[in-house]
């Protein structure tokens, strides 16, 4: 892997200095790098690409930010199987595995192969309205349906396979693959999935009852949510890994299936996921 894409958040504040230490590494083991818009600004050395050509060009693509960061560059990507490595300029994020300490390192590790390969799950989302398409959007965490201008309740139908579940009067829902099920399901009381299950996580975002809690399906459904009432003149959002939106009216289906393309992120040597969630999460188990 001698081409390296790199898009980064260059608003973070060691973006500028991770980067020059990149440019100089990638140039010491005779690597190119590849970038377009601002971070191609801070990488003088990189080749310059146009945004739409990026996907054609690179080996693997290094996200230096958070997992915002990430999931702007699998988008950019637009389903293109290059894989990809997340690099943690921030605090948290669940997908940036690489600290920024590391860098060097992992070009190293580029060079010699020795990285190791999750596969994750992409969902697709197509909202129809009397079986026409309104809109087709994919996601990596999550697709989440709700808020909107009224802060009333809206009553959303949930069917799996064509089989009918039930309705419920809540305000949205959640449907997150297992690479999401540490983000917004996580905040509303579901359970963490390992990357590697074959399963989706449906959420119902305060449901108006006391006996509604998540489901776990297998990831080979398909899920069909729709809009039976909303108040008058109300709007649903519908948010695909809380970076792309789009409108929901009454009447409105979303039919949520697996997508026919993984994402592959790429560990270091010695990457354990449980790990990840100790240093996250802050688990300290129980006193002995």
């Amino acid at each position: 892997m001698n081409k390296i894409g790199v898009i980064a958040n260059c608003n973070k504040p060691h973006a500028v200095a991770v980067l020059d230490r990149l440019t100089q590494k990638a140039k010491s083991l005779k690597m190119e790098l590849i970038a377009f818009g601002t971070t191609a600004d801070l990488l003088p050395f990189a080749s310059q690409v146009d945004e739409k050509a990026w996907p054609a060009k690179a080996d693997v693509v290094m996200a230096l930010g958070g997992d915002g960061t990430v999931l702007r560059a699998i988008r950019t990507l637009k389903g293109t199987p290059i894989p990809v490595m997340g690099v943690n300029l921030g605090s948290l994020g669940f997908m940036t595995s690489v600290t920024e300490k590391d860098v060097d390192d992992a070009l190293d590790v580029l060079t010699k192969g020795a990285f190791s390969l999750s596969s994750r799950t992409l969902i697709e989302c197509k909202r129809t309205h009397n079986i026409e398409i309104i809109s087709h959007d994919y996601a990596l965490n999550d697709i989440v349906i709700g808020w909107g201008a009224s802060p009333r309740l809206v009553t959303l139908g949930l069917a799996i396979n064509n089989e009918e579940v039930t309705s419920y009067v809540c305000d949205g829902m959640i449907i997150s693959t297992p690479t999401g099920s540490t983000g917004h399901s996580l905040s509303a009381g579901g359970p963490i999935l390992l990357p590697e299950t074959h399963a989706f996580l449906i959420n119902v975002i305060c449901p108006h009852t006391l006996s509604t809690r998540p489901l776990v399906i297998p990831d080979n459904s398909t899920i069909s949510i729709e809009a039976l009432a909303l108040p008058k003149n109300k709007q649903l959002i519908i948010s695909m890994d809380g970076q792309i939106q789009k409108t929901c009216e009454q009447g409105d289906r979303l039919l949520i299936k697996k997508h026919t393309q993984n994402v592959q992120f790429i560990h270091l040597p010695g990457y354990s996921y449980f790990t990840l969630l100790r240093q996250k999460l802050h688990w300290r188990g129980s006193n002995v």
